[in-house]
């Protein structure tokens, strides 16, 4: 069978393989075998192959992959939840999806309910978990900006500040798009240039802004900034431009503006189990009923990995790029 492996930090093109393995053997007595059905390519697995990324990488050489969706080809006899033939989303902290076959331990397993769309069951932790978190503590009414807005984060986020009665700001970084954004529920959608804050100002009335929620990080994170009302936060979880996060000082100073980062797997852990479970349970339904969904671009099977990353890596796409299994 086949997995695909990162020898060291680097171009794709240059540390990224195929390696042939043996068949995984028969699932222990807490565990499940899970043959992958499709896993999305992630900014984050990106900047993982870059050595970019936010959390430790590992041991190296190291399977890739963050997040996907496997299907039950067998479970151990002390498995109970699961039966041969269930869908399950597969998330690892220390990345190993993208291979064929693996035994995974089934506590950290959850049956989907049948019937839903698989590519979107495959997408459907890591982001709208960040866009749920995210949007946490803003009140009914309220107004957030978000750039990259037409990323998969920024789709479920709009859908589920349409849900809960916030109201979004919208910034993207090229025309086109407000149409498909404002059909998801979006408010505001605006390309991101000098005069964002004037923009963003006339928008919504004058209207207080108290948190922007930053993909990009660079220049644009200065303009999101710039938009905040007094006491506004600032929250980054990614860098698409390369660039470090900036603020000019007279929104940091003047406006008593505060910066602080978001990181999935750093949210989730200071969530109590109760509190772990009742968000995923929020999420599971709206994506089952497809409610909840972001845009998919295109497919590749794992053979074509390289294509795959040169895709996800573009900056002008309308979706999301997956693995599948063929």
């Amino acid at each position: 069978m086949k997995r695909i492996m990162m020898d060291r930090p680097g171009a794709p093109a240059e540390v990224v393989r195929i390696e042939e393995i043996a068949e995984p053997g028969a699932p222990g007595p807490h565990d499940a075998l899970m043959e992958l059905v499709a896993s999305p390519v992630h900014p984050a697995d990106l900047l993982t192959i870059m050595g970019m990324y936010a959390g430790d990488p590992g041991p190296m050489p190291k399977v890739l992959g963050k997040e996907g969706l496997g299907k039950v080809l067998q479970v151990g006899e002390l498995v109970k939840h699961l039966k041969p033939g269930d869908l399950a989303p597969v998330l690892l902290a220390q990345d190993g999806v993208w291979q064929e076959r693996q035994n995974v331990p089934a506590e950290n397993l959850v049956a989907l309910p049948p019937g839903g769309d698989p590519l979107q069951y495959a997408m459907s932790f890591a982001n709208p978990l960040t866009a749920l978190l995210l949007l946490r503590g803003v009140e009914m009414g309220g107004w957030v900006i978000q750039n990259a807005a037409n990323s998969s984060v920024g789709q479920y986020l709009i859908q589920l500040a349409k849900k809960q009665g916030i109201r979004t700001i919208n910034v993207v970084r090229r025309d086109g798009l407000a149409d498909e954004l404002h059909n998801l529920g979006a408010d505001v959608v605006l390309v991101d240039n000098a005069d964002l804050p004037r923009r963003v100002l006339a928008a919504t009335g004058g209207a207080p802004v108290k948190l922007a929620i930053d993909a990009v990080a660079g220049e644009s994170a200065a303009r999101l900034s710039a938009c905040l009302s007094p006491s506004g936060v600032l929250c980054n979880y990614g860098m698409m431009s390369g660039r470090n996060v900036q603020v000019s000082p007279a929104a940091l100073i003047g406006n008593d503006i505060t910066v602080r980062g978001f990181w999935l797997p750093v949210a989730l852990g200071k969530l109590a189990a109760a509190e772990r479970a009742s968000v995923f349970g929020e999420i599971i339904p709206l994506v089952a009923s497809g409610m909840l969904k972001a845009k998919v671009e295109a497919t590749y099977p794992l053979t074509r990995i390289q294509d795959a990353l040169a895709h996800a890596a573009k900056g002008e796409r309308k979706g999301k790029v997956l693995l599948t299994l063929r």
